[in-house]
């Protein structure tokens, strides 16, 4: 198959910081030549004292859409031209499409993580669920349970947080705007966790603690805080097994990484760019079976 640039290759992204460990570069351009698309996907080491001029600069030069990762989504929010329901909902865009010159963000990372979960044959809906972080992606998740009919969400989040008024904002609207109820508590009340704990079906690790490099740090470190019945997610995927999911399967729990949920909003952007299904068995096959 020609993988050749030429003079009509759409331009597609990643900016964040760091984005060096990424396997999205892989798993779109893998996708592209698969389906003979002249596309290419490339990373982009961007923070967000440099996010705007960066975003400024691949606008003019036409880029087809990019993803942002951490620390970049809340920024791009403010950003885009226009937002999508969701995407105006959580407060923060992981991906973004260049309409005509018209940058629209989006936020396919609610839709990857509830899909993922599905891999491993388990489903939020009716359940209690405790999500800790209130960053980009754990507010994605957060909306997207609410949304998908969890019964109970209980988010742990620091009280200090730059996010903590748009959190608070979040919370209320999924009381609102849902049949979900949902609570706010702060991330350090080891007792109010250790209960919520005891009576959730599923723990979300929405926060960067245990990602690489430093990987031997755990939000939570004590395993007697997990019940067998708890399924523990942890949107980390570098490494692929966290130190949060180790103290869990100690205690007997289900565990499940990031790299599903990176795969499917991943698939989602994709098909946001190019209207076409990125074949996801084989991007399965080629880089996240064990």
């Amino acid at each position: 198959m020609n993988n050749s640039i030429t003079g009509r290759t759409a331009l597609t992204g990643l900016l964040g910081s760091p984005v060096a460990h990424s396997l999205s570069p892989m798993m779109h351009n893998d996708s592209f030549r698969h389906l003979g698309l002249d596309y290419v996907y490339l990373c982009f080491d961007v923070n967000e004292d440099n996010l705007k001029e960066a975003v400024n600069g691949l606008k003019i030069c036409g880029i087809r859409g990019f993803n942002l990762t951490m620390p970049d989504k809340n920024r791009m929010a403010e950003l885009a031209d226009a937002l999508s329901p969701a995407a105006e909902l959580i407060g923060a865009v992981n991906t973004v499409v260049n309409d005509n010159g018209r940058l629209v963000g989006h936020n396919t990372d609610g839709v990857g993580f509830i899909r993922s979960l599905a891999d491993y044959g388990f489903s939020p809906k009716g359940k209690t669920v405790t999500l800790l972080g209130a960053g980009g992606a754990a507010t994605a998740i957060a909306a997207q349970a609410a949304l998908d009919g969890v019964k109970e969400l209980r988010i742990f989040a620091r009280p200090n947080s730059r996010f903590h008024e748009r959190t608070v904002r979040l919370v209320d609207d999924i009381n609102r705007q849902t049949g979900c109820v949902c609570t706010l508590s702060d991330l350090t009340d080891t007792t109010a966790l250790r209960s919520s704990l005891a009576e959730s079906a599923l723990l979300v690790n929405g926060t960067p603690v245990g990602m690489a490099p430093d990987t031997e740090i755990s939000v939570i470190t004590d395993p007697s805080m997990f019940h067998k019945d708890l399924f523990v997610s942890d949107i980390i995927y570098n490494p692929r097994e966290t130190r949060l999911m180790r103290l869990a399967k100690e205690a007997g729990c289900r565990t499940s990484n990031g790299l599903f949920m990176l795969l499917y909003q991943g698939a989602e952007a994709f098909r946001l760019w190019t209207g076409q299904e990125m074949p996801t068995d084989l991007i399965k096959e080629r880089y996240f079976s064990d």
